[in-house]
C-alpha cells in the first residue's frame, strides 16, 4: 500500500490520541468544498509513500503514538487498507479511519475482523438524493451512492467501536435547516462534529474564496440538537 501524504503528529484526527495520520490518493466522490483537490484530482501528480516507510518509523517511534489514522482521499479503495491495519495492530497502536462511506462493503469487512478500534465518516449534506448529489459533486447516474452511504450510516450506528459523523458547513451548501435535517436523520448516534468550512484551495476554485461558515449558526444548531448524541463538537 502507498500513500500521498502524511501528517506525522495530530492530536485532533484520533480524539484523545497521539496519531500519525496518513493520506490516500483518488476519491470516489469530487465535493466542491474538499481542500486536498491534488489527492482527488491528480494523485499520480504526487509522490509516493509506500507503507514500509510508515511502519518502520512507527516501529521506531512507537513510545510516541498512540494510534494511527489512515485518510484520504477514500481509502477504502485501496485494496491495501486491510492489511496495513493488521501490521500496525502488531504495533500495539489503535487504528482510525476516516471515510465518505462510498464502500461499505469495505467497513463491514474491517468491523468484522477487527482492524479499525475508531472510524469516522464525513456526511456531506441531508440523505436527499439531489443535496448529497450537489455537495459531493456526483453525477445524476450515481443515484446509487446515497444508499451506499445510508448503509455505512447504518453499519457504523450499531458498531461496538468509537464512531464520529462529521459534516462539513459549507456557505451556499449548507443552509441551517439543512445541518437540523442532518442531525435528525443521524438522531441516536453517539457523536457529532459539526465543522465549519474555512477558505483556502478547494476542488471547486470558486469556494477558494467563500467566507468562513458563521460559528454563531453552527452553535445555534448545536442547543437545539444536543439531546439526540451523546456529544456534540463544534469544530470552527
Amino acid at each position: 500500500m502507498t500513500f500521498k501524504g502524511w501528517q506525522k503528529t495530530s492530536l485532533i484526527e484520533y480524539p484523545g490520541k497521539v496519531a500519525t495520520v496518513l493520506f490516500t490518493g483518488g476519491c470516489s466522490f469530487r465535493c466542491p468544498f474538499c481542500h486536498n483537490p491534488g489527492l482527488v484530482l491528480a494523485p499520480q501528480d504526487i509522490p509516493d509513500l509506500s507503507a514500509e516507510t510508515v511502519l518502520s518509523f512507527l516501529g521506531d517511534n512507537r513510545r510516541l503514538y498512540q494510534a494511527a489514522v489512515v485518510s484520504g482521499g477514500e481509502p477504502t479503495l485501496s485494496p491495501g487498507l486491510p492489511d496495513f491495519f493488521q501490521r500496525v495492530g502488531r504495533l500495539r497502536l489503535l487504528r482510525g479511519l476516516a471515510t465518505n462511506g462510498s464502500r461499505p462493503e469495505v467497513l463491514r469487512a474491517l468491523l468484522a475482523e477487527k482492524l479499525v478500534e475508531y472510524v469516522a465518516m464525513d456526511v456531506k449534506a441531508p440523505l436527499d438524493w439531489e443535496a448529497y448529489r450537489i455537495a459531493a459533486g456526483l453525477g445524476r447516474e450515481d443515484g446509487q451512492v446515497l444508499e451506499r452511504v445510508r448503509e455505512s450510516i447504518a453499519l457504523l450506528s450499531r458498531a461496538e467501536v468509537q464512531v464520529e459523523f462529521r459534516c462539513t458547513a459549507v456557505p451556499g451548501v449548507h443552509s441551517a435547516p439543512d445541518l437540523l435535517e442532518l442531525a435528525a436523520q443521524l438522531r441516536g448516534a453517539r457523536r457529532l462534529a459539526l465543522q465549519a468550512f474555512r477558505p483556502g484551495p478547494t476542488l471547486a476554485p470558486g469556494l477558494s474564496s467563500a467566507g468562513r461558515y458563521p460559528e454563531q449558526i453552527l452553535r445555534e444548531v448545536a442547543v437545539q440538537i444536543g439531546g439526540w448524541f451523546s456529544s456534540v463538537e463544534i469544530r470552527a
